[in-house]
């Protein structure tokens, strides 16, 4: 479906029925798969042929589902997972093993940044931090000998930095290593980072691409862009033999398409088994075929919220990218001139005391730790998600103490800015 534009891919890419064949993805709620010879199985462990043989590797429902995202953001492959935790665990893994450096913007997701920066090295693998507004200069000074990727998100959760993905993707690609894209909040509709230079693209299916709440899952895509025997002596995983499967070399079997995701496939989900079930597969499918309708509206909200906490005395200050006063307006008209997403973070004047009265005094907005759903929550992050971070590190994020990160839903504007007003005027 390459030649359609994204509305109709969100509806009608990955999966296309044949005659007689059902019209809605089959749930495939199956864990083996029969064979009539082991050598026809054989050949699947060989990796001499295509097919299925136990779920925890590849099921049908999850490969129609990741193909269609993999269209949907200019792919040659993708491959779902349990959740966008795995999804950017995976990314990282691999391509650094023991002893590997990975270079990241400091404005990530609390629960990624946890992830690298405490979890990762206990595993060997080392991670330097840089600001999202990293001049060409500074972001050259992070690389080591040993680095391998570069890791950013397209719209930072919650600090909703917008990156520069043109120049984090030049000076990966200086250094011979990819760029490692969260596209979470943005989505295919409204950004796609390869056609930005970015490698690898990673997502929560849970936010957005789901939409309702119903099922958490991630998803890996591989632009089929990277030259890894280019830069062969960085990426031994790929580039040289793989003992576990008669020594296949995965860039040489499989090229610049396959490799990355045959690997995260054949290797990664194989030993550790982050697999979304196919019933979660088959709702995040649901959810995909609306993406375009929703990811408009959300966008639309968003904005109305935005410029009314905007004129609010409460409020200190106002992050969203759609604002004219915002610090990434300008990038953003760029990158997402089809609208950011959602969610809006505003800082509360005094600090947590009065975020925590401010959302005691909600009624419609409900206090969850999720995002980019249908209906409007919100979270202070300093006391949930974000709350293994030091002072300093919630400075560094941009995401001071009495910050509220607002995902608006698809609600009528009208009555997300009524909720608001009488939650200020019981703080």
């Amino acid at each position: 479906m390459s030649d359609f534009r994204i509305d109709t891919k969100c509806v009608q890419a990955g999966y296309r029925p044949g005659n007689g064949e059902p019209r809605q993805v089959p749930i495939i709620q199956s864990t083996t798969f029969k064979y009539d010879t082991s050598e026809d199985m054989g050949k699947l462990f060989d990796l001499e042929a295509s097919g299925y043989f136990y779920t925890r590797l590849q099921n049908p429902t999850n490969d129609f589902v990741a193909a269609k995202i993999a269209d949907m953001e200019g792919g040659t492959a993708a491959m779902l997972t349990s959740s966008g935790q795995a999804a950017n665990f995976f990314a990282i893994f691999c391509l650094c093993e023991n002893g590997g450096h990975f270079v990241c913007s400091s404005s990530i997701y609390g629960g990624t940044f946890n992830l690298f920066a405490v979890t990762l090295p206990k595993m060997g693998i080392e991670v330097t931090f840089v600001s999202p507004d990293a001049t060409e200069e500074e972001l050259n000074a992070a690389f080591k000998p040993n680095t391998k990727a570069v890791f950013g998100e397209t719209i930072a959760n919650p600090a909703l930095t917008v990156l520069d993905i043109e120049l984090f993707a030049k000076v990966a690609h200086a250094h011979g290593v990819p760029l490692i894209m969260d596209n979470t909040f943005a989505t295919p509709v409204h950004c796609r980072p390869i056609e930005w230079g970015c490698d690898i693209v990673t997502h929560s299916t849970t936010k957005y691409m789901d939409g309702h709440g119903v099922g958490v899952g991630g998803v890996i895509v591989d632009s089929g862009k990277f030259d890894w025997m280019a830069h062969a002596d960085k990426f031994p995983g790929l580039c040289t033999p793989d003992d576990s499967y008669h020594g296949i070399t995965y860039a040489e079997k499989f090229g610049k398409e396959g490799a990355f995701i045959t690997k995260c496939t054949a290797q990664l989900m194989r030993d550790l088994g982050c697999i979304q079930s196919p019933q979660n597969a088959f709702y995040l499918n649901l959810g995909l075929e609306s993406l375009h309708v929703r990811m408009a509206r959300h966008a639309a909200n968003g904005q109305a919220v935005a410029e009314f906490l905007k004129a609010r005395p409460e409020v200190e200050t106002v992050t969203y990218s759609g604002l004219p006063t915002d610090k990434y307006y300008e990038r953003a008209k760029k990158y997402l001139p089809k609208g950011g997403c959602g969610v809006v973070s505003f800082e509360l004047k005094g600090g947590r005391p009065a975020a925590e009265a401010f959302m005691k005094g909600l009624k419609l907005i409900a206090i969850e730790t999720h995002v980019a759903d249908a209906r409007s929550c919100c979270l202070n992050p300093a006391t949930s998600t974000h709350r293994q971070l030091t002072d300093e590190q919630l400075r560094d994020a941009g995401i001071p103490a009495g910050l509220i990160r607002l995902s608006c839903g698809l609600e009528d504007p009208q009555d997300l800015i009524d909720d608001l007003t009488q939650a200020f005027a019981n703080m």
